[in-house]
């Protein structure tokens, strides 16, 4: 964000802008009801694809869920919208390297009681392949591991970003589908492989089912 003369009221109206465009989407979930009652008893984190943020992020708003952003100069950025939009903001890495970063998320789990969100491909890629972070995270916290895919009718792709990022075009259908929710029991090095394997299919498994009709 170079070159922004005041950021903060750069975040403050994108975060205005989005509100309003969020507000034009015609949203579905599927299969919320039993996460809804899990989130009532234990705590989650959602993982979702970098790329299909927009609806969710929306749905999500004002619950206090921690989202862990980079501590990068864009993850400034992101973090004053997400902070507008009443979540709890994590700094750091995601990666397995980010040691520090999550260990700082699962004791803002903890003081707070909260959920959190992790984009499993972010904050860089490569596209669509499930880093170790999330894994770490849910395990040493104890939460379940919710995967989450997005699909919309309409949307404006923008194929020169890393992630290929999907904007739901005013008006479109998101529909939301939400995964069964699943511990990792053991975390090894020699297990990651499988365990990255296994929310890989988790999540590729939502996105044949989300195919949208329009």
């Amino acid at each position: 964000m170079s070159g922004i003369a005041n950021p903060e009221r750069l975040a403050a109206l994108t975060f205005q802008l989005y509100r309003v465009w969020a507000k034009t989407l015609r949203y579905e979930q599927v299969g919320y009801g039993p996460i809804g009652a899990l989130r009532n008893r234990d705590r989650v984190v959602f993982a979702m694809w970098h790329d299909e943020l927009f609806a969710p992020c929306y749905l999500h708003c004002n619950e206090g869920i921690i989202a862990l952003i980079s501590a990068s100069r864009d993850g400034d950025f992101l973090a004053q919208i997400l902070d507008r939009m009443g979540y709890n903001i994590s700094r750091g890495s995601s990666t397995r390297s980010g040691v520090r970063a999550l260990k700082g998320t699962i004791d803002l789990m903890n003081q707070l009681d909260k959920d959190a969100v992790v984009t499993v491909d972010g904050p860089k890629g490569p596209r669509h392949q499930v880093k170790d972070g999330v894994l770490y995270l849910a395990y040493k916290s104890g939460a379940w591991i919710v995967p989450a895919r997005v699909r919309s009718s309409r949307v404006k792709r923008f194929h020169k970003a890393w992630d290929k990022f999907q904007l739901p075009l005013p008006g479109a259908r998101c529909r939301v589908v939400y995964g069964m929710p699943y511990k990792v029991e053991k975390l090894r090095s020699a297990s990651l492989p499988e365990e990255r394997q296994r929310l890989h299919d988790a999540l590729h498994e939502l996105g044949d089912a989300t195919e949208s009709g329009d």
